[in-house]
């Protein structure tokens, strides 16, 4: 199998390594390069603009890809919502060339729980979207171009997390966010009413693995974890996982901050995950699992004086 990954930011660079180190073919594409990421199994790299008519096609030429998976952005919630014109031509376009071209390969979209506006408190497949967003309208409009392709997946998923360096480029997830400012004794300021289902990166990479590899697969899927948490009781499971002090949680109203823009409740949960073959064996894990796991894979505790 030989994958072409589109998008080489957290995820698309997460998903690559994995299928690169499990013994298969990733190519990341993306119109600029990923960071190095050392090793032997470090993925190869080509650019694309995959927006650019007729470049995605070539892509798949160069690469002779067997299948594709879709991570691109622009992913961040705050800049679509300044920027809505410009998110929905990244989505959209993009869906419009890997129509053209993608034949009858297979193909996973990853898209967002931001389809949603919030007032279900955590929708299945079967619940009707309605984006309150730029980036949930742009990301609904791709789901609706790509349907048209005939072996995809459209895999909607719930906030990801894992770990990433402090100085990474462009924005950090709200884990290593968290983590980062807390070890350096810096207060986080976080909604208490802004609900989320977060996956850890391992958990998403496994899924979408088994969805590329998997012999049928269904056409929509939702992924989320199993916690329903506020990121203020989530930044406060961090702290204390990492002994840092209590009170640098502090939590806000979420219309005061940067997640104003965010529904109340970006939760996913779903009928199939659980059932269909291609993902029955996986167990996403909890938040307490998950940051337990990052915190002991890549730092120590906090160390505080008593006097």
């Amino acid at each position: 199998m030989r994958t072409l990954v589109v998008g080489s930011g957290f995820v698309g660079r997460a998903l690559a390594r994995h299928l690169t180190r499990s013994g298969d073919a990733a190519v990341l594409a993306s119109r600029t390069p990923p960071g190095p990421e050392g090793g032997d199994t470090a993925p190869d790299w080509i650019r694309l603009d995959i927006t650019e008519d007729g470049a995605f096609g070539r892509a798949l030429d160069a690469t002779g890809a067997d299948a594709v998976v879709l991570v691109h952005g622009p992913s961040d919630v705050t800049w679509c919502v300044e920027h809505p014109e410009e998110a929905m031509h990244g989505h959209a376009e993009a869906a419009r060339q890997v129509v053209r071209a993608a034949g009858d390969r297979r193909v996973v979209f990853i898209s967002t729980d931001n389809v949603f506006d919030g007032e279900a408190e955590a929708p299945d497949e079967s619940d009707p979207t309605r984006p309150a967003n730029a980036y949930g309208r742009a990301k609904l409009a791709a789901e609706r171009i790509l349907a048209d392709l005939p072996d995809v997946t459209l895999l909607r998923v719930s906030l990801i997390y894992g770990w990433e360096p402090a100085d990474t480029p462009k924005w950090l997830n709200f884990f290593a966010a968290c983590v980062h400012r807390l070890r350096a004794d810096q207060p986080v300021t976080v909604p208490f009413d802004q609900w989320t289902t977060p996956v850890l990166i391992d958990d998403v990479v496994a899924a979408t693995t088994a969805l590329v590899s998997a012999d049928s697969v269904p056409r929509l899927l939702h992924l989320g974890g199993p916690d329903r948490i506020s990121r203020a009781d989530w930044a406060a499971v961090i702290a204390g996982q990492l002994g840092a002090a209590p009170d640098l949680v502090v939590a806000e109203p979420r219309a005061s901050g940067r997640y104003a823009g965010r529904p109340a409740s970006t939760c996913l949960s779903s009928g199939l995950f659980g059932t269909h073959p291609a993902t029955a064996g996986l167990l996403p894990r909890t938040v307490r699992e998950g940051s337990r796991l990052l915190i002991d894979r890549h730092t120590a505790p906090i160390t505080r004086s008593t006097l």
